[in-house]
């Protein structure tokens, strides 16, 4: 589907310049087009946009106490371990749930806790979040106190049920607040209304994170400088669960970066080695290596099978047990993308026919795996730029994800269906749902009616937005550097994108298996003298129809591509139209 053009709004030019003179005048002097392109981003003042380019761990890391309820947490955590308690961690199958339950059974066992577990329910047959059966394992195994991770804000049965048990409950999670909240010992959620932390687009690892720290103050604050090597599984799960890497995320995600390239962890060295990730110490990793080789390995697990694989090879020391792991989620991660391709072909026939003058899809189908919905809602909503609900039909149920566009908030919607819902939860743009199949069609018909109204006149065409137009004379090293200090790159804090018109086209070609990739030389009409390499991944057969001398306009990344020592520019193209 082509997709529309959009150049994001003008600019106040005279504030700009204002601006530019009150960083120089602080040390800080910066070219007009960084100051667009964070002014964009909404980062208008000095004081910010110092903030912005200049931060460190120790300054904008902040207080883990300031959470209203988090004294409470670790008072009761101590008790545990005085009294010899046995507690377990009660994580989630994907990869934020997985590193935020490593994270804390590593803390709790490097702080002197003697008796943890951990428990990580089975996608496809407990679904998200706690359960009874669970709980009642759990009692069985004398568990005393439950310190849930990544999910358990919308567990009020449960909680109940566990309380009347003799189960205590400590809920970390990060997920939107329901109105009615469980009955939990304490809930550190930075959505909470009354949490009392500044910072609300925590990950589920991130929250994780301030637990560990607190305890970290509380128990062993002479070695607190060792929780920095837990920054690689942070890194991974913030960006995994596509938080927005602006405030504390962006340093939590910047230092995670560069500790992920040190890992210690001999899971992830092997996962490296095993999926020829180029990461090392040499190689510090981008946010989309993150996003697209690290995470979906770690996912694939919990997709395919169980998310214990993946948990067990970020925790393993013995590098032979490692190995072995890391090639079966290779494996389980190359079958969970045949699977997810299938599928999506599958939809987007279905899409075309049934769903072409709706506001939104709705499908079901009993031979769907759960563990895959929310890949494949992801991948139809960015194809049609509509908001996406895939399920998987059960015996008596429906069961799946929803994703969605930014006109439509999936989260706050679902809870205007929420009468007809068994249970739900997530985000503003990614969410879960399961309801029965007696009253499928009427949820339906709730959120096709919502969808209807809120996104009546909008335009759901997918859309590119576009940072600036750019000359070929801007683009230099200098404007590189410039935007690298922007990193790292991520949602709520995109790389930009770049647009530069009539470009002559030197040189083309199909490259890669398939001849999926376009490559191309490309300069000014005008004869320039600049020439540009030029990398459109994934966009081989979409234009077969260029030639050399042909005039283009293209939508891309400007960015540093190094091989085999050599550095040299390149543009990563996004998309491209024939000029006239």
């Amino acid at each position: 589907m082509e997709k529309k053009w959009k150049i994001k709004k003008e600019f106040n030019l005279q504030e700009i310049f204002q601006i530019k003179k009150k960083l120089a005048d602080l040390g800080l002097p910066i070219s007009l087009q960084l100051l667009k392109l964070l002014w964009l981003r909404g980062i208008k003042s000095a004081e910010e946009i110092k903030i912005f380019l200049d931060f460190d761990y120790e300054k904008n890391v902040t207080n883990p106490f300031l959470f209203s309820e988090m004294e409470k947490a670790v008072q009761r955590i101590i008790l545990a371990k005085e009294k010899d308690e046995r507690i377990a961690i009660f994580g989630d199958y994907d990869a934020d749930g997985v590193t935020a339950t490593a994270l804390i059974f590593e803390v709790l066992k490097n702080l002197g806790f003697k008796d943890v577990l951990y428990y990580i329910p089975d996608r496809q047959i407990e679904g998200y979040g706690m359960n009874q059966e669970a709980l009642e394992y759990l009692r069985r195994e004398n568990v005393k106190l439950i310190i849930t991770v990544d999910c358990g804000i919308t567990n009020i049965q449960e909680v109940e049920w566990a309380y009347k048990s003799g189960l205590e409950v400590i809920i970390t999670d990060h997920h939107h607040v329901p109105d009615i909240v469980p009955n939990a010992l304490a809930i550190i959620n930075p959505q909470a209304k009354n949490s009392g932390y500044p910072f609300k687009e925590l990950s589920g690892v991130g929250v994780a994170f301030k637990l560990a720290q607190a305890l970290y103050q509380r128990i062993k604050p002479e070695e607190i400088e060792q929780l920095k090597w837990f920054l690689d599984l942070v890194a991974i799960g913030t960006i995994a669960d596509c938080t927005p890497l602006i405030g504390e995320n962006r340093v939590l995600v910047k230092y995670g970066l560069l500790v992920l390239s040190k890992t210690r962890r001999i899971g992830l060295q092997e996962m490296f080695k095993v999926g020829k990730i180029a990461i090392n110490e040499n190689n510090v990793p981008k946010v989309y290596q993150v996003s697209f080789q690290l995470a979906p390995r770690i996912n694939a697990a919990g997709r395919m099978d169980h998310a214990n694989v993946s948990y067990k090879l970020i925790i393993e020391n013995n590098r032979v047990k490692a190995r072995e792991m890391a090639l079966e989620l290779e494996s389980k991660n190359q079958e969970r993308q045949k699977l997810t391709a299938e599928i999506v072909r599958e939809i987007k026939l279905i899409a075309e026919n049934s769903f072409k003058d709706k506001k939104i899809i709705f499908v079901s189908n009993p031979h769907w795996p759960v563990g895959v919905l929310g890949l494949v809602a992801g991948k139809i909503c960015e194809e049609f730029g509509k908001p996406t609900a895939v399920f998987q039909k059960q015996d008596n149920e429906l069961i799946g994800s929803l994703r969605s566009n930014r006109y439509f908030n999936v989260i706050e919607n679902l809870e205007k269906c929420k009468k007809l819902l068994i249970r739900f939860g997530g985000h503003a743009q990614a969410a879960g749902a399961k309801v029965s199949l007696d009253k499928s069609e009427a949820f339906y018909q709730c959120l096709s009616a919502l969808a209807e109204q809120e996104l009546s006149g909008i335009e759901t065409t997918p859309e590119i937005d576009i940072d600036l137009e750019i000359k070929p004379q801007d683009i230099n090293w200098e404007f590189i550097l410039e935007i690298k200090k922007m990193e790292p790159f991520g949602q709520g804090n995109e790389e930009p994108i770049f647009l530069m018109k009539d470009l002559e086209i030197i040189e083309i070609k199909q490259v890669g298996n398939g001849n999926k990739h376009l490559k191309m030389m490309l300069r000014g009409k005008n004869g320039s003298p600049k020439i540009f390499n030029a990398i459109g991944f994934g966009l081989g057969n979409g234009f077969l129809n260029l030639k050399t001398g042909d005039i283009i306009d293209i939508v891309f990344h400007l960015q540093e591509d190094e091989w085999n020592g050599h550095k040299k520019l390149q543009l990563k193209l996004i998309d491209l139209k024939p000029n006239g």
